[in-house]
């Protein structure tokens, strides 16, 4: 079982071509961690985000406040990894009302701190994610930003691209307009 907390600065983006991204992302000799397939099931709670992730690489409890918008914003996130997560998400789905799952093929990489994600979001479509993190306290916030800035201009991103909200946001507006 492994817990922690982090600081994350991030964004999300549109990304029609994520083959031309990831040949930006291999220009910057990344560690590839492998393709991910993610069922991340919300939780309704009376603040922040909490969202149960699944999948053969990441399996994961994570609760974020994060506000929306379309500049890279901090988010500040809490961490559980637990050894099984069959008994966690049977307690999960029995003492908190289910919202939304989103389900999803994910890249990951890292470039020093910085965890890139191209992602294929099933009802959606395709997405970049850019999230500097400091787990320590030993980078600053400053320090965070210019990371995704630096990302955010190598991908050739516009204020257009940007994704103001959650995943689980886009897939509710998704079904209530299906």
């Amino acid at each position: 079982m492994d817990t922690g907390r982090a600081v994350i600065i991030e964004f999300k983006a549109a990304c029609s071509d994520l083959d031309a991204a990831r040949k930006i992302v291999n220009a910057h000799e990344p560690r590839y961690v492998g393709k991910d397939q993610q069922v991340d099931a919300y939780y309704i709670v009376p603040a922040g985000r909490l969202k149960l992730r699944t999948g053969p690489i990441e399996n994961t409890l994570i609760f974020y406040n994060r506000p929306d918008g379309n500049a890279p914003k901090q988010s500040d996130v809490h961490l559980y990894k637990p050894a099984e997560v069959g008994h966690l998400k049977n307690l999960l789905d029995a003492a908190l009302e289910s919202d939304v799952v989103v389900r999803k093929t994910r890249e990951i990489y890292f470039v020093g701190n910085v965890k890139i994600h191209l992602d294929d979001v099933e009802e959606l479509g395709t997405f970049i994610e850019v999230e500097a993190i400091d787990e320590d306290g030993s980078v600053s916030v400053d320090r965070l930003k210019s990371q995704c800035r630096h990302f955010f201009d190598a991908f050739g991103i516009t204020e257009d691209d940007l994704i103001a909200v959650s995943y689980s946001d886009l897939i509710r507006a998704w079904h209530a307009n299906s």
